[in-house]
């Protein structure tokens, strides 16, 4: 789906007037407390949407898009500042409903990766039955980095129960490899895609152990039913190597920039097509 056609996005000129999504949070703050919070932080209108897409490493068809925050408040324009911010004044939930009434809307009839944070979890937000996702036309992906299994599982397992249940909704197990996996948790959650940590990443043409340690990676997440994604690909050298090491999908500078509207792949990588295709796993 490297071409998406001609079909223009949605036009929403006010995306915060259109979407029909109120939330109704778990006890705690209540919508107006959490709503106050948020509005002393930041207006809706400081924030964007970009996409980067995730691609098949064989064809370079686009598999998903992942959804990235930008913020035009230059003090909250890295996002774990304004995440930070967000947990000292006890609003994340209302924040990572405000950027899914963002993300959602502006993309349609292809996977969408969202990121999570944890404290979403605590709080329940997400098992709401208006949410955004909810609503999307294709499979949504959940990204939790690796320490969230180890940190969280009970609370992780039981809220990936109530989110199965109500949508075409998957988990990303993000960062593998950063130093806190314990395999067991992560297969007894079932995620459909892992990301490799982008250490994994720089450099991975130069170094043999590291291909022979993403190899077997690839390998026991096809035998636990996941896609392996090499995020962070910035070479053509990289790229080739991961793909020889097995990776089904890739995401990266090289590969395409985080935009809005879509992009698509570039052409220096679509060159580089096979016409093999990821294999079946073994689900």
């Amino acid at each position: 789906m490297a071409d998406r056609g001609s079909k223009p996005p949605r036009k929403l000129s006010n995306i915060f007037e259109a979407t029909p999504f109120l939330p109704i949070p778990p006890a705690g703050k209540g919508p107006r407390d959490s709503m106050a919070a948020l509005a002393d932080i930041i207006a809706p209108s400081d924030l964007s949407m970009v996409f980067q897409p995730i691609c098949d490493m064989h064809t370079l068809e686009i598999f998903a898009y992942e959804a990235l925050l930008r913020c035009r408040r230059p003090e909250f324009s890295p996002p774990p500042v304004l995440f930070e911010r967000a947990m000292r004044d006890h609003c994340v939930g209302r924040l990572g409903r405000l950027i899914r009434e963002v993300a959602v809307p502006l993309i349609e009839n292809i996977p969408l990766f969202l990121n999570v944070h944890p404290k979403e979890l605590e709080e329940r937000w997400l098992v709401q039955p208006d949410d955004p996702m909810y609503f999307h036309d294709s499979t949504i992906f959940l990204e939790i980095t690796e320490s969230v299994p180890m940190t969280h599982f009970m609370l992780c397992r039981d809220v990936l129960r109530s989110i199965r249940s109500m949508g075409s909704v998957e988990l990303v197990v993000d960062d593998l490899g950063a130093g806190y996996s314990n395999f067991g948790r992560i297969a007894e959650l079932e995620p459909s895609v892992v990301k490799l940590d982008m250490g994994l990443i720089r450099g991975v043409e130069n170094t043999k152990r590291t291909q022979t340690l993403i190899t077997s990676l690839v390998r026991l997440c096809m035998d636990l039913g996941a896609r392996v994604v090499a995020e962070g690909i910035e070479t053509a050298d990289s790229f080739l190597a991961l793909r020889d090491c097995g990776v089904h999908l890739g995401q990266g500078y090289y590969l395409a920039r985080p935009q809005f509207p879509l992009p698509s792949i570039a052409p220096e990588a679509v060159a580089l097509r096979t016409t093999s295709s990821m294999p079946r796993l073994h689900r």
